[in-house]
């Protein structure tokens, strides 16, 4: 079913992003939040480290939520009908936290070949100004690529601590969420956010699909899921579908599955940092 308009349409390919989109009800995301704080608790602490990345391979809500029709109904609208989902990503700051995420280009580090690739991030804590919410720099995915320098701030959320230079955060629009919403951006958007300030943690979960056509140029192997379609191409290997929490055969496919995303995010670093 298609969600977004002709104008919405024509406002993403010329500025490349979309915010707020009304995804789930907040009561929902409070459940989905509620279900990673309670593994959290037994874990002992929040989760970190790999287990930030791809975690629908590790958490079957995550999986549910990549699955959902209605976010693969937005996704279609931009994408096209077959759709791979590359990766998805925890993105969390703690309450009164200094983490932020420097200005920088996904399409500089990724290495896939498409420039169609659309992050969906969504809000299981409120995003906001105070919080940490994301921002981005309009129609910055329509010009050359901007010269990043890889800085490593202890702060920064980002692998490499990659950050553009030269550029004006007063050009930047900000996209606060509700608990529930979500935005879209284009691969190629120079987007960041702050620290939270707040008293309660920024919690956002991100999806990050593309055509099933993309290619990966940077390393050897790499994988993703297949959500809606058909994959014509057999560019990914396909990522398993959990059949519960922690199931041992994803719980596998995840650990040689982040360790391609290491490969990739850090080939040609100076410095590798447990930050994936």
């Amino acid at each position: 079913m298609q969600q977004f308009s002709a104008d919405d349409l024509a406002h993403f390919e010329q500025h490349g992003y979309m915010s707020p989109v009304p995804i789930i009800s907040e009561s929902e995301a409070q459940i989905y939040r509620a279900q990673l704080e309670a593994y959290e608790q037994q874990l002992g602490h929040p989760v970190q480290g790999p287990m930030r990345t791809k975690p629908h391979l590790l958490f079957k809500w995550v999986d549910n939520l990549m699955r959902n029709q209605t976010i693969l109904d937005c996704v279609e609208d931009l994408v096209g009908p077959d759709i791979l989902c590359w990766n998805s990503w925890f993105w969390i700051k703690e309450a009164n936290s200094s983490n932020y995420v420097s200005w920088h280009q996904d399409s500089q580090y990724w290495g896939l070949d498409t420039d169609r690739l659309v992050t969906a991030w969504l809000a299981l804590s409120p995003a906001s100004l105070d919080s940490g919410c994301m921002k981005v720099i309009p129609s910055s995915h329509r010009g050359e690529p901007m010269r990043h320098v890889d800085l490593y701030h202890d702060d920064n959320l980002l692998t490499r601590g990659q950050e553009i230079v030269d550029v004006d955060d007063a050009d930047s629009i900000a996209m606060p969420l509700k608990t529930g919403e979500m935005s879209f951006h284009n691969i190629g958007i120079a987007h960041a956010s702050g620290p939270n300030t707040t008293s309660d943690r920024r919690i956002g979960l991100s999806f990050h699909y593309m055509p099933a056509g993309a290619q990966q140029l940077n390393i050897s192997w790499d994988t993703a899921a297949l959500v809606r379609g058909e994959d014509h191409f057999g560019n990914f290997e396909h990522s398993p579908v959990p059949v519960g929490d922690f199931d041992p055969t994803t719980v596998a496919f995840h650990e040689k599955a982040t360790d391609a995303i290491r490969e990739l995010l850090f080939k040609g670093a100076q410095k590798i940092r447990p930050t994936i």
